[in-house]
């Protein structure tokens, strides 16, 4: 009995450590991920399985940058720019970064609705879109910080459930080992389009801006002034967890769809609600449920980082109070650009913009801003001014100028396959 105290207490201790780099890297597994992890699974099989495994040291040695930043500055990513870069580089990002998460979300909130409606066919997918709207804003503004950090915190748990579906159905474990730790390329359009867009959805722009004014609120929340070794330890584990979390994620919901969809002849998925459907027969009842329950809880978790990071970007542009852990009336603006952000990716759907056309979209837009972002996060990472003694380390740079090589061929590839 002592022992199930001691380790129950161990585990509250450490659930209470996890916060932003668990929350950022769960919610980059949102709807819009969903789909084009699918797609990749029902069209390639289990052939893009090695590149969760690629995406994880270069997703976490970025966000852990990011975390560095706002703990050290206690300043978002937007102030930094603002204070030490020109102008018109951080309105051309604003520029590209506006469109790019509002046709994120409105897509996020298409394939709930749809996935609603596929669970409960008597009522129309616009019905749960509005709902679902209407629920995420009512938290968002009359809930305070300290319990939004903790409902998307175990709305991360949902994500469970794509861990548990490949287990329901028999699996070849000799191709999946062997598909996972050696890597296949092959060279035609379709193939690289979905690497590229595996990489744009796995990497994105906006998880940056979230994850530094996540860290600056936590700093304020627990009122940490300095920074030392332990926070930055404490840090680095948060992040490094969750995107290890998100990665494996990634990776079953590849395995789930490249093992089941793909070997059945399904090899076209454009929308989430097409994958849940699609497993029903194949995969039986359980592993359909758990696929589309998913679906609603990745939303529910990643729809708030998407309009709040706007909100931070929007925010310290304009030099305007912002931040969740402050009242509606002490922060106005931020939460209205929250609220238009919401419902203007809502407002998607009746104006014939299909979510396959706004994640398209949405990847070229981040595809265009992520280089330029990365190079401007290694370089605030490696100023001394800014940074004091807690520049980047070796393998930090390694990391990051290798994310940034990789991020830049990716968007020259996606911007060559989309127009010529």
């Amino acid at each position: 009995m002592d022992r199930r105290n001691l380790r129950a207490k161990k585990f509250i201790r450490f659930w209470k450590k996890l916060g932003p780099g668990v929350i950022t890297g769960a919610s980059d597994d949102d709807p819009s991920g969903i789909a084009t992890y699918s797609q990749a699974g029902a069209a390639f099989g289990l052939s893009t399985l090695w590149s969760a495994f690629i995406t994880f040291p270069l997703m976490a040695a970025i966000q852990e940058m990011c975390a560095r930043i706002g703990m050290v500055t206690s300043m978002g990513l937007t102030a930094i720019i603002k204070k030490h870069y020109s102008r018109p580089v951080l309105y051309l990002m604003l520029l590209f970064s506006f469109p790019a998460i509002v046709m994120n979300i409105g897509a996020d909130i298409a394939g709930m609705g749809a996935v609603g409606t596929m669970l409960f066919p008597a009522i129309p997918q616009i019905y749960f879109s509005v709902f679902f709207t209407v629920v995420l804003i009512t938290v968002i503004i009359y809930l305070p910080y300290r319990k939004i950090a903790a409902i998307l915190k175990y709305l991360c748990v949902v994500l469970l459930v794509y861990l548990v579906v490949p287990f329901l159905t028999q699996q070849n474990w000799g191709a999946i080992f062997k598909a996972t730790f050696i890597p296949t390329i092959q060279f035609n359009k379709q193939f690289i389009s979905i690497l590229v867009g595996i990489l744009g959805t796995t990497i994105s722009p906006y998880l940056f801006f979230w994850q530094a004014n996540m860290e600056v609120e936590n700093m304020n929340r627990n009122n940490h002034i300095m920074v030392n070794k332990r926070l930055l330890h404490e840090m680095r584990q948060d992040v490094d967890l969750g995107m290890l979390f998100s990665n494996l994620v990634m990776f079953f919901i590849i395995l789930t769809t490249g093992s089941v969809l793909f070997n059945a002849g399904i090899h076209q998925i454009d929308t989430v609600d097409q994958a849940a459907q699609a497993l029903k027969p194949l995969a039986g009842e359980n592993a359909y449920l758990l696929f589309a329950v998913g679906v609603i809880g990745t939303g529910l978790l990643a729809i708030p980082v998407l309009s709040g990071s706007l909100s931070y970007m929007v925010s310290e542009t304009f030099g305007w109070q912002q931040g969740l852990n402050k009242k509606f009336r002490e922060a106005k603006p931020f939460y209205f650009v929250i609220v238009l952000s919401m419902l203007v990716g809502l407002s998607l759907e009746y104006v014939g913009i299909s979510p396959v056309n706004a994640l398209i979209y949405s990847a070229i837009l981040y595809g265009i801003t992520a280089p330029v972002l990365i190079a401007i996060i290694l370089h605030i990472a490696n100023n001394k001014k800014v940074m004091g003694e807690h520049t980047n380390s070796r393998i930090s740079n390694a990391l990051g100028f290798i994310t940034l090589i990789v991020m830049t061929l990716a968007v020259l590839v996606l911007l060559y396959l989309q127009f010529f």
